[in-house]
């Protein structure tokens, strides 16, 4: 798509993974897409609001913007879901679609 910038190209690459991830039963993978994806949108977003980042890792990235960003609710939930820890059984501990969940908190970090 010539009308994405880099950022949203490498954001697409990451949910393209996870895509090929999930189709290979492949989950953990594809969260590890998904909190890639959202730390590629959370640097973005930072880095244009003028705030200094706090850690390169999406891990950090994500607790950052949980407590500091304007973030809707729905969206803090989001950011809590994708740094939660899975299961000894490499389940998460909530049922959500992660890679749904982050494409959401993507577009809106993208928008904003």
């Amino acid at each position: 798509n010539p009308s994405m910038n880099n950022i949203e190209l490498e954001i697409q690459r990451e949910f393209e993974s996870a895509q090929r991830a999930r189709a290979n039963n492949n989950e953990g993978q594809a969260r590890v897409c998904a909190r890639r994806a959202a730390g590629i949108a959370i640097r973005d977003y930072l880095t244009r609001k003028g705030t200094p980042l706090p850690s390169r890792s999406a891990h950090d990235l994500l607790n950052f913007i949980k407590d500091k960003a304007p973030l809707p609710s729905n969206l803090k939930l989001v950011a809590d879901h994708l740094t939660l820890r899975v299961t000894e059984e490499f389940k998460l501990p909530v049922d959500a679609d992660l890679v749904a969940e982050a494409k959401t908190l993507c577009d809106w970090l993208l928008k904003n």
